[in-house]
């Protein structure tokens, strides 16, 4: 089709139709044909997650300090990761509220937990001081997608052949789905997390951080905002949003349903 509107209309109108279609499919779900919240379109995600990953790595004295970048942090990518997910199966609005106020809850807890052993053990060894946070805040990130969209493994998700006919519900390629997003969104928080940590270790070794201490915020707020802007393509692009398995991968049911040896579903975002 683009090929036809090249040759009559020209590259130019061919190169508006591409943009066009590429700015639809970020702000529209492709499984409800629904708009996507503004401040929960990908376009968005950076500039609402660096200054909270940030603020999540900060050393603190007290552990009340840490409780709302936590569960700011937290909220948004549970709500962001429950509305790009798969929406092909069924679901009720309460549903998704009893989820993600249980995800964001567990989520916290657990984002609080190398912060509470910290200062209730006093381990001030290097190692555990700024690796932990670093580990933790990985591993809770990918939990959290697995948790916020557990009901595609359990309920399945529409698989579709080349021309788009949808031929049934999988779970199995509903858990494909998630463990994709989920170690994206691994690779995305610990690089985001743990690159700032190293720039700011040698950078207190330096002459310019003895005369000027403030420095530090400046440089590793920068650095993680950086490191996120060039992360979060990477991470979005690793895994492609059309999902591709093979058949023989899927149920029983589904296999005799169709001759189609590779099948398609929508992994999200």
């Amino acid at each position: 089709m683009c090929a036809r509107v090249c040759l009559g209309q020209g590259w130019a109108r061919c190169l508006q139709i591409q943009e066009a279609w590429k700015r639809s499919l970020s702000t529209v779900h492709p499984d409800s044909s629904k708009l996507i919240p503004v401040p929960f379109r990908p376009a968005a995600f950076l500039p609402f997650t660096a200054p909270m990953v940030f603020l999540s790595l900060l050393s603190v004295k007290n552990l009340k300090s840490m409780i709302l970048p936590q569960v700011s942090f937290y909220t948004y990518t549970t709500a962001f990761n429950i509305i790009n997910g798969n929406a092909s199966y069924n679901r009720q609005p309460y549903e998704s509220i009893l989820l993600g106020t249980g995800v964001i809850a567990s989520s916290t807890f657990f984002g609080l937990l190398p912060r509470f052993l910290q200062l209730r053990f006093s381990l001030n060894n290097i190692l555990t001081r700024k690796a932990l946070p670093v580990v933790f805040l990985t591993q809770v990130s990918a939990v959290n997608v697995i948790a916020s969209r557990s009901f595609e493994p359990s309920r399945g998700i529409e698989v579709m052949d080349k021309e788009g006919n949808v031929i049934g519900y999988s779970r199995k390629a509903g858990t494909k789905a998630v463990k994709d997003t989920a170690t994206s969104r691994a690779v995305l928080f610990g690089t985001s997390a743990f690159i700032p940590e190293v720039f700011s270790y040698f950078f207190k070794r330096t002459q310019f951080f003895q005369q000027y201490p403030w420095s530090l915020w400046t440089l590793k707020l920068s650095c993680t905002i950086l490191v996120m802007g060039l992360m979060v393509p990477v991470s979005f692009s690793i895994f492609p949003q059309t999902g591709q398995i093979q058949c023989s991968m899927l149920e029983k049911e589904i296999q005799s349903a169709t001759q189609e040896p590779e099948l398609f579903y929508n992994r999200g975002v």
